[in-house]
């Protein structure tokens, strides 16, 4: 390589472009962390936003808590088919759904 040979513009274009693209990686990395970072925080600490992430096939358009025994939470879900009953229980690490009941109107 003759590095004597590259003019100091060409050098600059260089290093400005792998500086603007180390950003871009960094940031996008960064957001994708922060996302799944969010979605973990959605199953385990927040079990309202749980109900629409681990029932997406039901078109959940509202929610309504009926019952909090701390472990476990019962809901009457607004749906595409109409009410349901849905019940979340605490596992382990995370919620997840133990019953779906589809109620009268």
């Amino acid at each position: 390589m003759e590095l004597h040979r590259v003019s100091r513009k060409r050098y600059l274009h260089t290093m400005f472009w792998a500086v603007i693209g180390s950003m871009l990686v960094v940031s996008v990395m960064a957001t994708l962390g922060r996302a799944s970072y969010n979605f973990t925080a959605a199953l385990s600490e927040k079990p309202d936003i749980a109900i629409y992430v681990l029932l997406p096939e039901e078109n959940i358009t509202s929610v309504e808590i009926l019952r909090d025994k701390g472990d476990e939470r019962h809901y009457m879900a607004e749906t595409k088919n109409g009410p349901k009953l849905v019940i979340l229980k605490k596992g382990e690490h995370e919620w997840f759904v133990s019953t779906v009941e589809e109620l009268r109107k």
